[in-house]
């Protein structure tokens, strides 16, 4: 699983990362139910109730489709606590990129229900992993070529 704040670039090094390794990409953005896309359309933060269903449906999508590559914000512990419930085994990358970044490739975007304007939501909501099992950080301004090569290693050894 690609990890990260919208704007990160989880689903261009995901997509970039499933290629490299032959096995499919699934975004979890087209797993967010209706609902969500137009509270998050209209700049309104999804609550924990918002994001349950959608994190057991990336979850599930995951464990049923292993081995892929799945993009999903994972902003918390409690969430990726949850995906790993659902989904044993999972890897993790999280792809780390300062806030003055993100802006700027939030900025720059169009065709995404995901507004600039949405960004303080989710940097609030993150937690950097703290001794988390599964979990790698990696820095997210690199190249996308350098970040999906990598996590196409990653996710190489884990399904070796």
């Amino acid at each position: 699983m690609v990890a990260g704040v919208s704007g990160s670039g989880k689903s261009t090094v995901g997509r970039a990362a499933a290629a490299l390794a032959g096995v499919p990409f699934i975004d979890g953005d087209d797993l967010h139910p209706t609902r969500n896309v137009e509270l998050m359309t209209q700049g309104t933060p999804l609550s924990d109730d918002d994001r349950e269903p959608w994190l057991d449906a990336v979850a599930a999508i995951a464990r049923d489709h292993a081995p892929s590559v799945v993009a999903c914000s994972a902003l918390a512990r409690r969430y990726r606590d949850r995906l790993r419930d659902g989904a044993p085994g999972i890897q993790l990358v999280i792809l780390d990129v300062p806030e003055e970044e993100l802006r700027r490739r939030l900025e720059s975007r169009s065709g995404h229900f995901m507004r600039a304007t949405m960004l303080d939501s989710q940097l609030l909501a993150r937690e950097h992993p703290e001794d988390e099992p599964g979990v790698t950080v990696v820095d997210g301004t690199r190249s996308v070529e350098a970040l999906a090569a990598e996590v196409a290693a990653l996710f190489g050894r884990a399904v070796d």
